[in-house]
C-alpha cells in the first residue's frame, strides 16, 4: 500500500510558473514509476507526463513539452512537477500516481498506475 500526497497547487497568473510536489509514504518509493496526470470537469484524466523509479526515463504529454519538468528525490520519497509558462488552458486538478510494473506505454495511461493521490487544484488566470 502506497499513500500520496500532493500540495504546491494554487492560483497564478498566466506566464508563471508553479512547482507540484507529490509525497509518498508505505512501500519503497524507488520502486515505483511516478505519473502527474490533470482533469477538468466533465472531462477524462490524462497524461501529463511520466518518470520511471530510477529517474532514467521520463515521458511527456506533447502539449506540455518545453514547459513543464518531471523529476523526483528518491531520498525524500517525493516527486516533482515543475510547470513553467502557465496558460489558461493548464487549469486543471492535478494527481500523482505510482505504478509498480515496468516502464512501458502503460505510462500514459490511467490504468497503468496502482496508488492515486487526492488532487491539488491548478487555476491559471489571464
Amino acid at each position: 500500500q502506497v499513500q500520496l500526497v500532493e500540495s504546491g497547487g494554487g492560483l497564478v497568473q498566466a506566464g508563471g510558473s508553479l512547482r507540484l510536489s507529490c509525497v509518498a509514504s508505505g512501500r519503497a518509493f524507488s520502486d515505483y514509476a511516478v505519473g502527474w496526470f490533470r482533469q477538468t470537469p466533465g472531462k477524462e484524466r490524462e497524461i501529463v507526463a511520466a518518470i520511471s523509479s530510477g529517474a532514467d526515463n521520463a515521458y511527456y504529454a506533447e502539449s506540455r513539452k518545453g514547459r513543464f519538468t518531471i523529476s523526483r528525490d528518491n531520498t525524500k520519497n517525493t516527486a516533482y512537477l515543475h510547470m513553467n509558462s502557465l496558460k489558461p488552458e493548464d487549469t486543471a486538478v492535478y494527481y500523482c500516481a505510482v505504478r509498480t510494473g515496468e516502464w512501458s506505454p502503460q505510462v500514459m495511461t490511467v490504468r497503468g498506475y496502482d496508488y492515486w493521490g487526492q488532487g491539488t487544484q491548478v487555476t491559471v488566470s489571464s
